[in-house]
């Protein structure tokens, strides 16, 4: 390769290479508070799943299932 940029970058890479980056992440919202936005929510979707999973939950499903399952 001789190391000069393409007129117009062709190949999915060569867009992905040539793409701002820099100026999107200071002045587009969206690329600032998504993590922000991810690192709120996940703590939230750990307790939803914690409260999903636990053994007295699970304990409920199965009578709720076995009783829908009888009345078949």
């Amino acid at each position: 390769m001789s190391g000069r940029m393409m007129k117009y970058p062709y190949t999915f890479s060569a867009k992905i290479a040539q793409f701002p980056w820099g100026h999107y992440t200071k002045n587009v919202w969206l690329f600032k508070y998504y993590g922000i936005g991810v690192g709120l929510c996940i703590p939230v979707f750990m307790w939803i799943q914690k409260m999903t999973n636990s053994p007295e939950n699970v304990a409920k499903f199965e009578a709720k299932k076995k009783a829908e399952a009888e009345h078949h």
